[in-house]
């Protein structure tokens, strides 16, 4: 057995969140959604599974991953397959609402697991960083989204921040076109650079 697939099946069996997780509105048990890949040069690094997500276990599958995949340029056929992209949140569980909302996702995870995810994927040359949580632990930087994403450019071509694809992000969007036109045709080139 190979050291990522080790890895996979240590997430899938983790359960250090089950308390946390029940005590929630949802009273949910552990899901995690590992999508790791030792032959994906492009690595999707976001906040935490939502509630679709923890249904299917398969990452971005809801309309933010269709924004998502959009951005990007390809298509599900793509996205999902493993040898080209590899998905890495901040937290491998949906962490549960309060008060309707998606809570944050538990630090805990990161910490058990991420630098043992990333090691075991070497070869990604290009990770996009959606949402807060993901950029601050990339770049070790404490800044809000919108300063991320409008500096775009400093962190290329290794690494890129994004808007959560959220529909909640649609305002953001139409305030800020530079986006759509500056952004979004530079990650479709260097996604395209990269697939195989």
């Amino acid at each position: 057995m190979n050291a990522l697939t080790s890895l996979t099946q240590d997430i899938l069996a983790c359960t250090i969140c089950a308390q946390r997780f029940a005590n929630t509105e949802t009273a949910h048990a552990p899901r995690p959604v590992p999508w790791l890949s030792d032959t994906a040069k492009i690595l999707i690094c976001g906040q935490a599974p939502g509630a679709r997500v923890h249904a299917s276990g398969i990452p971005f599958d809801d309309p933010s991953g269709d924004r998502l995949r959009d951005w990007m340029g390809i298509d599900r056929e793509v996205f999902y397959d493993r040898v080209q992209i590899a998905v890495l949140p901040m937290a491998f569980c949906f962490p549960g609402y309060r008060k309707g909302s998606d809570l944050p996702p538990p630090p805990i995870c990161a910490t058990t697991w991420r630098e043992k995810a990333l090691a075991v994927m070497p070869q990604v040359s290009l990770t996009l960083l959606i949402g807060g949580y993901a950029q601050a632990w990339h770049t070790k930087e404490r800044r809000k989204v919108a300063d991320y994403v409008a500096d775009w450019e400093r962190y290329m071509p290794d690494m890129l921040p994004l808007p959560h694809p959220s529909w909640r992000n649609t305002g953001w969007l139409k305030r800020n076109p530079w986006f759509e036109t500056d952004v979004v045709p530079r990650l479709r080139a260097r996604v395209k650079e990269l697939l195989v």
